[in-house]
């Protein structure tokens, strides 16, 4: 079974990497690289900042400690199953499209931009309020690229890529139901203290 499951998951992985063009490397370089999705992080800050005004510093920390415990989280594991990835995995690099030579670090189990992608959107949607219809999609279309385009660029079978989705989902749903009893404690505390009647004066 296990040796069926992994011939699965290199022939998806071939059919993905080999499925290229010079057109499909541009955008596909481009989603995996973080600082081209600057510009929507900014747009989710925003769009945080709108929902959460009275307690948006706190918001703040958890997309931080997301980020943080999503990224070491995968390390560790990383460096525990010590998958290589196929761009360095000698039974297959050579039936794999690079772009630019960029091959990744050495193991691969699982994807960390996956996981990161996944917990943010996860995050984000689950802790706003009156969810807006518009946010779904761009959500959507914001993680399938990322997570799409780490099989597309030969850094990470399609296993790994699951792996990270299934992970930064866990991670997101229990960011959003931490963050949420967390700011319902603030609010209470905040709420007790201002109902607080001052001292008489002597």
């Amino acid at each position: 079974m296990i040796e069926f499951l992994k011939s699965v998951d290199l022939k998806l992985f071939l059919l993905i990497n080999g499925a290229h063009s010079h057109f499909l490397d541009t955008i596909m370089w481009l989603a995996s690289d973080r600082f081209f999705w600057i510009p929507l992080y900014l747009f989710f800050l925003w769009v945080l900042y709108r929902s959460e005004k009275k307690r948006f510093w706190l918001t703040l920390i958890f997309v931080v400690l997301i980020i943080l415990l999503s990224d070491q989280f995968c390390n560790l594991i990383k460096n525990s199953v010590m998958r290589l990835r196929p761009s360095n995995d000698p039974s297959v690099k050579d039936m794999v499209h690079l772009v630019d030579g960029y091959a990744g670090g050495t193991f691969g189990f699982y994807s960390a931009h996956a996981s990161n992608s996944i917990a943010l959107a996860t995050f984000i949607y689950l802790t706003i309020k009156n969810r807006q219809v518009y946010l779904l999609p761009i959500l959507a279309i914001y993680t399938s690229l990322i997570c799409y385009s780490r099989i597309y660029l030969g850094v990470h079978y399609p296993s790994d890529v699951f792996t990270g989705i299934i992970t930064g989902a866990a991670i997101g749903i229990l960011a959003s139901l931490t963050y949420r009893q967390a700011a319902k404690r603030i609010i209470k505390t905040v709420g007790n203290n201002g109902n607080k009647k001052p001292l008489p004066k002597a």
